[in-house]
């Protein structure tokens, strides 16, 4: 959690389990994360879907960033929800209709369909809309999309503090693990007083032990 959650280093973790009397190679952090992440990160996301699946009102924002490999740029594409949680992350190479229908149907496969599809101006996505015969929710506006460019944030910082990624193949674990936990902590503090957020951390918290054990 410590690894994924927040901006440490591999190498950051096993200093700090050191002070706490745990004595480990930062290799066996790469372990446990590798080994464990998509498992807490994939009840995370079961326990969203149930939680949000037939909801009237559920919007998704959907955009792509670039993300760079040993040098190549491959892109990043990502589904936030309206309250800012990331749905669904999908590493590709390229840009087109054939990225962006792959990624939607994985995302309406496992979510299932909002009400609203909030975009940018990426003809890719009006493309892959007329194939799945969603056209008709897509919305597009200049401003309206603010909501999954800010939620590229966290990542960025995690992205910094890893040195950039190396591999595809571990950039689309990590993104996908990355993205459920944060959600999980994710208690938007700046919307909420202070004894809200009191009450709404350790919980989320005690949720999470309950995953681990």
């Amino acid at each position: 959690m410590m690894y994924v959650r927040f901006p440490l280093s591999l190498r950051n973790v096993e200093d700090l389990l050191f002070q706490r009397g745990i004595d480990i190679c930062h290799e066996t952090v790469r372990m446990w994360w590798n080994r464990f992440g998509p498992m807490f990160a994939g009840d995370v996301r079961r326990q969203r879907v149930n939680r949000m699946r037939g909801f009237r009102h559920w919007g998704w924002h959907l955009d792509e960033m670039y993300v760079k490999l040993n040098g190549e740029v491959v892109y990043l594409w990502r589904a936030v929800d309206h309250e800012g949680e990331v749905l669904e992350s999908y590493v590709t190479r390229t840009r087109d209709k054939k990225a962006a229908l792959t990624f939607m149907n994985k995302a309406l496969k496992r979510h299932g369909s909002p009400a609203a599809i909030t975009t940018d101006g990426l003809r890719s996505y009006g493309a892959a809309m007329n194939e799945l015969s969603c056209r008709d929710r897509q919305e597009v506006g200049r401003w309206a999309n603010s909501r999954v460019e800010n939620s590229h944030l966290p990542f960025r910082r995690r992205e910094r503090a890893m040195l950039r990624f190396r591999q595809m193949k571990t950039l689309q674990k990590f993104a996908s693990v990355h993205a459920n936990i944060h959600n999980h902590f994710s208690l938007e503090r700046h919307l909420i007083d202070r004894q809200t957020y009191r009450e709404r951390r350790p919980a989320a918290l005690a949720e999470w032990q309950l995953l681990e054990s």
